[in-house]
């Protein structure tokens, strides 16, 4: 008869389950914010809501609000929301004692990645559902939902990686003050809500080179059906840069 063997022996849990842990836990605590939850909920369906009752008035109807909105939402969630958190981590020294736990630093970043996917998923569900209940009939063809797809998933990782340069380098404070300032600029000017074709000649050559542009012209065209790829290779060559970018600025203390 063998000898049971009562000794402890204790370990770290499975990476894929650190990270999946630590990404619904972020999740949780990110949602839990009413700041947070006012950019991801509350605003985007203010502009639904105002597309589908005035925007015919204003040349912007709810067939073009509704997939801006989605782009504003990514935009909300995967930049201003997680510069935001990533900055106070940073200042309270979360990042830092995070990062020395089994989790380690690129599970910690991964966990951070998950959580703003999974936000961003359930802000985009809960988004059509209000859209469809208004009256937005999206016409997204088979073949155009490839790019639209691939865009999202570009757009979301590059507005992460500026999110990480920006809470990962700056006070947090400072953090605060330009990731709002951010947010409402690329709302304005980033061709987020309003579409490509209706800025002027001049300033359309550089608007067109921003990732909030190919992220939203992206979900324009597949909402009419339309397959475009140039936002595809914008959002490859911005992930790619502000890869390059945060893994050179970002400190885990402040």
């Amino acid at each position: 008869m063998s000898a049971l063997d009562l000794h402890p022996a204790p370990q770290a849990a499975p990476a894929w389950t650190r990270i999946r842990n630590h990404g619904l836990t972020e999740a949780k605590l990110v949602m839990r914010n009413g700041e947070q939850l006012i950019l991801a909920l509350v605003v985007p369906v203010v502009i639904l809501v105002a597309g589908r009752f005035i925007g015919d008035r204003i040349s912007m109807p709810l067939s073009l609000v509704a997939p801006s909105v989605l782009a504003l939402a990514i935009w909300s969630t995967c930049f201003t929301s997680q510069a935001i958190q990533t900055g106070f981590d940073r200042r309270y020294g979360v990042l830092e004692r995070l990062a020395a736990t089994p989790l380690g630093r690129s599970g910690l970043l991964a966990g951070k990645g998950l959580a703003y996917s999974i936000i961003s998923v359930i802000q985009v569900v809960l988004l059509v559902v209000v859209a469809l209940a208004l009256g937005w009939h999206p016409h997204g063809s088979a073949l155009a939902w490839l790019p639209m797809v691939i865009s999202l998933l570009l757009g979301m990782s590059a507005f992460s990686l500026l999110a990480l340069a920006f809470g990962g380098s700056l006070r947090a404070e400072a953090t605060l003050a330009l990731a709002n300032l951010i947010y409402l600029v690329g709302l304005a000017a980033g061709a987020v809500l309003w579409p490509l074709a209706k800025y002027p000649g001049g300033l359309r050559d550089v608007v067109a080179v921003l990732p909030t542009t190919a992220l939203a012209e992206s979900l324009r065209a597949w909402d009419l059906g339309q397959v475009l790829w140039w936002p595809v290779l914008s959002l490859v060559a911005w992930t790619v840069v502000l890869g390059l970018i945060a893994r050179k600025v970002f400190k885990w203390v402040s």
